[in-house]
């Protein structure tokens, strides 16, 4: 079938003969109606993010945020399968080329929602960074790999099919209204995420009005924009994504177990190169990690619980660093934290001098974190990465950028908000009445602290 130019394949699934719901405390039921949408979430690959946490250290701080991806990917199909179901009733196309809806794209979509994270590890972002793996990469390496059980449930809608799936993930796939359901700054992953995590850390920062969105969204020849008579909906989920990035993904204290778990990942390495990771404390699966050579097999037999389990061990290791980390992040004992700026940056070495005379290894037990994030965001000609904005559908047929006619957005345009922080251990805020605790370093520290930066401590973050 050709649309626009563009040869669109037919991809069919059973439908169930009657459809499957599960209770969600977001979106109250999540339909299934596909046998392929059942049959991926009954895989291993799908099921292990059950394991998983959603928000990864922010329980320490956030009691109630245990949910895992699991919960959140099944959310983000759901909202991808409302987001059809109103085009299909409301846009649907009559003609090649009209940029309406083409409900033989659904599929693609529904099944590109559902797995969009399945690439992700335990503490994702921390994993990452410690071992170079990329959840990304690794969605697409899990789609497309013949040992998965996922690529066999793909591969028996069509051969191509998982890699067309892959090809959603990294926002090659020729139709865009499907990529930006997906991936945009206004899509059905944020908006998921949004409402979930809000949901379980006992905040309302990240609430509004999915309703409406929903409704005044449409598709349009280059992807999705909304109609003009929604801004104000529009708005407020800026403004809430806003509000759960100073307020709870910001967080100091999840930062700080962050830098800790951090910190462990890198001591336990540093240990395995050198040959100084006792037998008992050998993490079987994580070898493959540590020795820079694992396959899409190797990765999906990690979760949280595969860490925590290796945490308990190594608490108990002879190496002082690596018990005394393991204990601090199963124990929660967060590292402190100040802020710092640019002027105030140079005076670091002399606070990490500090940590080293309090007999702390300050390759451990210091670290800078940088957190920051661009509420909105504009499309400028001159940067190499592509950015979809939000494009506002007028009564004459026209689009207009969100942050022309919107003042709240545009005060919030291209504005970087976060901070700079400066971790270091708890105990260098002893006072002289802990007289087990206290030495004269940590008051030299505490003065030059006071004293010496330009900034406000913030030592009630914990």
């Amino acid at each position: 079938m050709f649309k626009g130019g563009l040869v669109i394949t037919i991809y069919k699934s059973k439908k169930l003969n009657r459809e499957k719901v599960l209770r969600d405390p977001i979106h109250s039921y999540i339909y299934i109606q596909h046998q392929v949408i059942l049959d991926l979430i009954n895989t291993r690959e799908f099921q292990r993010l059950r394991r998983i946490r959603q928000l990864g250290t922010a329980s320490s701080t956030f009691h109630g945020a245990e949910h895992s991806r699991f919960t959140h990917s099944v959310g983000v199909y759901e909202i991808t399968r409302q987001i059809c179901d109103n085009f299909q009733r409301n846009y649907p196309t009559k003609e090649d080329g009209d940029g309406l809806w083409n409900d033989n794209e659904r599929l693609i979509a529904l099944c590109a929602a559902l797995l969009h994270d399945i690439g992700h590890g335990p503490y994702s972002h921390t994993f990452e960074h410690i071992f170079g793996t990329n959840h990304e990469d690794l969605t697409v390496a899990i789609l497309t790999s013949p040992s998965t059980e996922v690529n066999k449930v793909l591969r028996a809608v069509a051969p191509e099919f998982p890699e067309k799936i892959a090809s959603v993930i990294q926002k090659t796939y020729p139709n865009q209204q499907v990529v930006q359901m997906i991936s945009s700054q206004i899509d059905a992953d944020r908006m998921d995420y949004l409402l979930r995590d809000s949901y379980y850390t006992g905040t309302n920062y990240g609430t509004f009005d999915l309703k409406r969105i929903l409704r005044v969204m449409r598709p349009y020849e280059k992807g999705i924009t909304f109609h003009i008579s929604g801004m104000h909906a529009v708005e407020d989920y800026i403004v809430s994504r806003f509000q759960m990035y100073q307020q709870v993904y910001f967080h100091p204290v999840s930062r700080s177990m962050e830098v800790i778990l951090n910190r462990l990942l890198q001591r336990a390495k540093f240990l395995f190169e050198h040959n100084r990771l006792s037998q008992s404390s050998s993490p079987l699966l994580l070898l493959p990690f540590f020795e820079n050579n694992f396959s899409v097999e190797d990765y999906i037999h990690l979760d949280d619980g595969v860490l925590n389990t290796y945490f308990i061990q190594w608490s108990r290791s002879s190496d002082k660093i690596l018990s005394d980390l393991a204990r601090r992040f199963l124990n929660r004992k967060p590292l402190k934290s100040a802020r710092f700026s640019q002027e105030t940056k140079q005076l670091l070495p002399k606070l990490r001098d500090f940590v080293t005379a309090a007999g702390y290894n300050s390759d451990y037990y210091t670290a800078t974190n940088d957190s920051f994030d661009l509420p909105y965001d504009v499309y400028a000609p001159n940067q190499n990465r592509k950015k979809t904005q939000i494009e506002l559908f007028q009564d004459d047929g026209t689009l207009v950028e969100l942050s022309v006619i919107s003042k709240l957005v545009a005060a919030i345009t291209g504005e970087v908000s976060g901070d700079e922080r400066f971790f270091f251990p708890k105990e260098m805020l002893a006072s002289p009445d802990q007289i087990d605790l206290f030495t004269p370093i940590y008051e030299q520290f505490q003065k030059y602290l006071k004293n010496g930066w330009l900034f406000n401590n913030d030592n009630n973050n914990n």
